[in-house]
């Protein structure tokens, strides 16, 4: 077998956060599967009946990223899946669910979850530079009390917490708005900026609901917001993102709004908005798109189902997985923002899928 954790000679953590384009991305991130995908098949039993039974016993067979043997997401809450020793393992992440679901278990060791930890640290500072920034959680406090059971609600806010200091929840516990608290706080760090983050669904409904309902405002023109998560909620309700920033503008005076794309079973590969109002992929990660029906691989502009490609899950056959949400990859080193790598849109989940997400789970 070999050793869990063998790195290539240059650390993927030294790559350029999207600086990355065209052959070189392809053929850095198709080692890395070709490599992940042998480690993941010598020291995960259940995971090499599975890529032996498509054919993939040898990763020569790997020639293109598109070729890359995946898992459907819904495989980890059926089975357990690890490539370590239990013993290794550190933290066990669940994914959201409401009632009467199953949820996804991921196992991570010490090695992953620091590899996490540097990847997304990478990409929050191209969000809001190196610095750690005064945080305000649009959320309670009570959503991290049970560090025991870290659901992706929780380890969405903890993890964004790496970056932020002198940490504000703006919900009491049974989510209203503390306008007292959040003012204060925000009184504190007069003149700084402030990272500001939330689950879309939570940041909508607890935040610019309720300033709008009390006819109130709060000054956050230096928040910089990172949200994600709940879109379907959203979408039942007609709120387009569009019209989430301009009702956010409206009660707060925030403008650097970024919404952000990720699940719990690759965390730490998020793929985040740009000024330009797209998503990104990081040098870290790829995105494919698969038609629903027979999973081959589709070109840009057309929809299907949204194959995701990490370098980051090393405890857990977790490195390329078939989401059940839908979207489409609308051009590859063409944005105007300037950076590199593949940029993409998602509009929403698969039909019949379950509903899955980090603040629908309070919504249910």
């Amino acid at each position: 077998m070999p050793e869990s954790h063998d790195r290539p000679a240059e650390p993927v953590t030294d790559w350029p956060c999207f600086g990355l384009g065209g052959a070189e991305k392809r053929d850095r991130m198709l080692a890395e599967m070709r490599r992940l995908t042998a480690h993941h098949r010598a020291a995960c039993a259940p995971y090499r009946a599975i890529v032996d039974k498509l054919g993939f016993a040898n990763e020569d067979r790997i020639a293109a990223l598109e070729d890359v043997p995946f898992l459907p997401v819904r495989l980890f809450k059926r089975q357990r899946l690890l490539s370590v020793p239990e013993a290794d393992v550190v933290k066990t992440m669940t994914s959201s669910g409401t009632s009467g679901q199953s949820r996804s278990q991921i196992f991570l060791d010490k090695a992953t979850s620091a590899l996490q930890v540097k990847v997304l640290s990478r990409i929050m500072a191209e969000v809001m530079g190196p610095k750690r920034l005064p945080m305000l959680v649009i959320d309670c406090r009570a959503t991290v009390a049970d560090r025991y059971r870290f659901s992706a609600r929780t380890a969405g806010i903890l993890g964004f917490s790496m970056f932020g200091r002198d940490v504000c929840y703006a919900l009491d516990d049974d989510m209203t708005l503390n306008p007292e608290r959040t003012r204060a706080f925000l009184d504190k760090h007069a003149g700084q900026d402030i990272l500001v983050f939330g689950f879309t669904f939570i940041v909508w409904r607890h935040l610019v609901r309720a300033l709008e309902a009390a006819r109130e405002t709060l000054h956050l023109d230096r928040g910089i917001l990172i949200h994600g998560g709940g879109w379907k909620q959203l979408q039942a309700e007609a709120v387009a993102p569009d019209a989430f920033r301009r009702g956010i503008a409206d009660v707060t005076g925030m403008t650097r709004v970024h919404n952000y794309y990720g699940m719990v079973e690759q965390t730490g590969s998020i793929f985040m908005e740009c000024a330009a109002g797209f998503l990104h992929a990081s040098a870290w990660s790829e995105i494919l798109i698969r038609d629903p029906v027979d999973f081959t691989p589709l070109p840009p502009g057309e929809t299907g189902l949204i194959h995701l490609l990490s370098v980051i899950p090393h405890s857990y056959p977790g490195h390329s997985l078939l989401s059940e949400d839908i979207g489409q990859v609308l051009g590859r080193d063409d944005c105007p923002c300037g950076r590199m790598g593949t940029r993409l849109r998602i509009d929403g989940r698969l039909e019949h899928a379950e509903i899955r997400g980090c603040s629908d789970t309070f919504a249910a």
